[in-house]
Formats: C-alpha cells, structure tokens, sequence
C-alpha cells in the first residue's frame, strides 16, 4: 500500500465520491491507485478551469466536497480562476496538487513553483504532505477545512510521498463539528432593530437561508413586519419557482442598487455579507446603503442559518402558521414572435423549464428578465458565478449535472464566456451529462461596452471596438459543440428557438442552442 492509495481511502471514507481530474506525470501514482478504486468517479476535464469549475458546480448542488487533481504549479494555476468563483459561492473542494518528488525540488526543473503562494489567495486553507506517512493525516485534515466552514482545502502531494509505501492504514471518518449555537444576543439586537423600523427594515438571505424552507421562514418575517427579502447581485444557489418565496435581487448597476435600498433603514444578513458596488466608478459610491443605515449580521458562514430565522422568528412573536408572499400563476404576456431577442429567450426558457430543473446562469448582460420571471417557473435551483470570474457557467453546468442525474440542466452562456472552458462541453459528451446549453450569441462583450459608458466614455473607436466585439471572423457555436462531441443546432427566429428548446428538454443528453441575436 502506497500514500496515494491512503489518500483515495480518506476521501472514499469520507464520502468524496467524485474527482474532476487533468493529471500529469507527477500525478500517476495517484491515478493508478484511483485505477484500484472503483467507487470513485473519475471525470476528465481538458483544461483545469473545468475542473475546479465543474468541482464548484458539484459542492453547490451536494454540499459536500468532490476532489480536483492537478498538475503542479501550473495547472493548479490554470484552475484559479473557477476556485476564485468556488471560494465566493463559500463552495466545499478539496484541491490535490501533484509536486515533484521532495528531494528534486532543489534541482529546479521547469514544472517547479511556489505551489503555496499560487493557492494561497484562492484557497482556505492549504497544506503539503510531508512524506508517506503523513497522507492520512494530511487528508483527514484537508476535508476538515473544506467542511468546517465549508471552503477550499488545497492539499499538495508530492510525487514520492505518493509512491513511498506505507502500512495498512484505517482512513476512519472524519468528525465534524457541529454549528455552534444561535448567537441570541444577535437575534435579539436583530428583533429589536426591526421594532424600531417598520417598513424600513431590508433583509438579504445567502447560502442554506436560500432554499426553500428557510425561505419560508424569511417570508414569515417579511409578512408580518413588513421586512423587504434581498438576495445578493451574484447568487451562489437559490431555490426558485411558483410556491417559493421570491427575493428581489440587488442589481448590479450601482445607481439602481443605491435606489433599491435608499430607504432602508436597518439591513440584515443572513448568510450574506454587506452589498458593494463590483467596481469603483467616478462619483459613485462604494457602499449600496446610504449613509447612516444600520447593517446588522443575524448570522454568517458556518452558522445554522435556517434555525436563526427560526429564533428571530419567534422572539417576533410570528407563529409558524403565518401565512407568505409567494409567486404563482406567470404573468400574462404575449408569445414572442419575429427575430430573436434576449428577452424571448428568457420568457421562453422560463415558461418551459421543467420541474426540479438546475440552472446555471452565465448569461451576464443577456438574461436579465430571466430571473424576476423563475419566479413563475416550475420549482427549480437557480445559481450563478459568484466572484465576478467569467468561463464558470459551462463547468458549473457540467458539475451540477453530474451531482443531480436525474435532473435536467439548463445553462445560460453569454458567448465571451462560453469560450473560456468551451472544453467543457467535451466533458458533457464523454459522460452524456443531461445539459442544455443556450449560447447567447451576440458577438461581443456585451458588459464591456456598458462598463465603457460607466467610466464616461460615450464613443468607441476601432481600438477599443477590436478589444470588446467577437466578430471577424464570428463564432460558430454549433461547429464548436459538435466539434466536441454535442448535437447542436442554430436559432435566429423565436419560432426555431422554441422548437429546438421543445426538442432539447424531451430527451437526456448534452444539446446546445446557440440563439443568434
């Protein structure tokens, strides 16, 4: 028995059953002894974004951690970006970086590199095994720190401490901590806050107070003391849908954001951390709230969410009984016909959208309405990117699907982002994951132009149209999917997009919509 067999037992042990996988040479023993594991699975991605990506898409829907395998210095790297979106969705992975054998790394060969100052700023917690005989442990304690809050544990392996024989180990399972208990001076401060000002009182849920029966609990809240729900401008994982409490999402256009919550006297989070604006533009503020509202933390990361709105419920004095706000019938608006247009797309999507479905939001500019109208939808889980990192959508899909086989999958992909991890959908191929893909095809960085205007800048020159638009020559999306191996089509009429979304949802499998607008 060798250290990388250790490691698989821990992982095995403690339920973290998946590994997304890009191995190299310093890797192979881990691999061979992953060879040895049936029980795990093991999912191939042609590039580390889609690794960690399709890691951060998995924890979300799970809870729980699967593992990533890279390769040294580099490819740990290359994956950065999507554990940067992974560490802002507070999402649970545990990172196995491959490094050469301990005694070559004083002789400097190409792949060497400061593992642990490349981790560092994306990881929670990051740890090197010291030798063989240190796997266990160090694995034991690496899904500790990707469970206790949940976040990103980066573990490096180095080669020999893989090959290096070891006794029969027992991996045993790893004990977790409980949540600590409801902070009641924090409900109470909470309580009293809303006493003093009623109708004035905001609320933003995030996290576990974002599904369904917490929900229902913030809706309580709102009801009976007129409490407004808010969820955060990028949203880590929502349950959405007809007979579910429906938060207004913060935009992301400051102006908007700072009439949103103009007047708001007391803000509770849940969950959630303060509203700010994603960049500092000239003569806006940084903060959403105005000057002088009070910013209150009923609870945060790694605390029972749901049993502080439970607390805060009763020291209210609202029974369980109380009745809530929530979305039902859609509204009544018109088929879409004619040319295709973002908004058809979203209605459509939205009134399609089948029970129990996942989406994957990464349509940025492109779907705005999409979310106030899942309101009205089946029942469903809504996420987005969450650290401002675009190429996340594709992978998270890719994730999801593979944590929820028996739910359908729907991604909404801005085309500029799409093209960040487009070898995900090679991934989806190779394991006939059940994923829709809707590219939204508008040839350039939509957001860009807009940020443009934002800084003052009111006319584009050629430099600056060259550096935000993707035509000449234009993306072809339907050549790309098949390329990597999914059935694709092309939609430039609301009639054709209907037909193809109608055909794509009436059977399992990888399909991509790329919706010419």
């Amino acid at each position: 028995m060798n250290g990388a067999d250790v490691l698989c037992d821990v992982l095995l042990a403690n339920d973290v059953t998946v590994c997304f996988a890009n191995p190299g040479t310093s890797e192979m023993h881990f691999v061979a002894a992953l060879d040895r594991k049936p029980e795990m699975r093991c999912v191939l991605g042609l590039f580390e974004g889609v690794v960690t990506g399709a890691a951060d898409g998995y924890a979300r829907m799970t809870e729980r951690p699967a593992a990533t395998l890279l390769h040294t210095g580099p490819g740990l790297a290359n994956g950065l970006a999507n554990m940067h979106n992974a560490r802002r969705a507070l999402s649970p992975m545990i990172n196995i970086v491959g490094d050469h054998a301990s005694y070559h790394l004083a002789l400097d060969a190409p792949l060497t590199s400061d593992i642990e100052s490349l981790a560092a700023p994306m990881s929670n917690w990051v740890g090197r095994v010291d030798g063989p005989a240190d796997v266990g442990p160090a694995a034991k304690a690496a899904f500790r720190a990707a469970m206790t809050p949940p976040g990103i544990a980066t573990l490096i392996l180095p080669a020999d401490a893989a090959w290096g024989e070891v006794g029969a180990v027992p991996p045993g399972k790893v004990k977790l901590a409980p949540p600590p208990a409801v902070d009641m001076n924090a409900v109470r401060k909470v309580a009293a806050a809303i006493r003093a000002a009623p109708g004035r009182a905001g609320m933003i849920v995030r996290g576990r107070a974002a599904r369904a029966d917490a929900l229902e609990i913030a809706g309580q809240l709102s009801t009976a003391c007129d409490v407004r729900l808010f969820s955060e401008v990028l949203i880590a994982r929502m349950q959405r849908g007809r007979g579910r409490v429906a938060p207004t999402r913060i935009p992301y256009p400051v102006d908007a954001a700072t009439a949103l919550l103009r007047d708001i006297d007391v803000l509770v989070l849940v969950g959630a951390r303060e509203p700010v604006a994603f960049f500092a533009y000239p003569g806006k503020p940084g903060r959403l709230v105005r000057e002088g509202c009070q910013v209150l933390t009923l609870a945060g990361h790694g605390d029972d969410l749901q049993a502080a709105l439970e607390a805060l419920r009763d020291e209210l004095g609202i029974k369980p009984s109380q009745q809530t706000v929530v979305a039902t019938a859609f509204p009544d608006e018109a088929t879409p016909s004619g040319k295709l247009t973002e908004d058809a797309i979203a209605l459509s999507v939205a009134r399609k959208l089948p029970a129990d479905a996942i989406i994957c939001d990464e349509a940025i500019t492109s779907a705005r309405r999409f979310f106030a109208l899942s309101a009205f939808a089946a029942p469903h889980d809504y996420m987005m990117g969450t650290g401002g990192s675009i190429g996340g959508g594709i992978p998270m899909a890719t994730g999801a699907a593979i944590a929820c086989p028996g739910r359908k999958v729907i991604n909404l992909e801005a085309d500029g982002s799409g093209m960040y991890t487009v070898q995900g959908l090679w991934t989806q191929a190779r394991e006939n994951l059940d994923v829709v893909t809707i590219v939204f095809s508008n040839r350039t960085y939509a957001i860009l132009h807009g940020e443009m205007r934002n800084v003052g800048v009111s006319a584009i020159g050629e430099n600056a149209r060259r550096m935000l638009d993707l035509d000449h020559p234009a993306l072809d999306w339907v050549l790309l999917a098949k390329g990597m191996g999914v059935e694709a089509a092309r939609a430039e009429t609301c009639k054709r997009f209907d037909v193809l979304l109608d055909s794509a949802l009436s059977r399992r499998g990888p399909f991509l919509i790329e919706a010419v607008l």
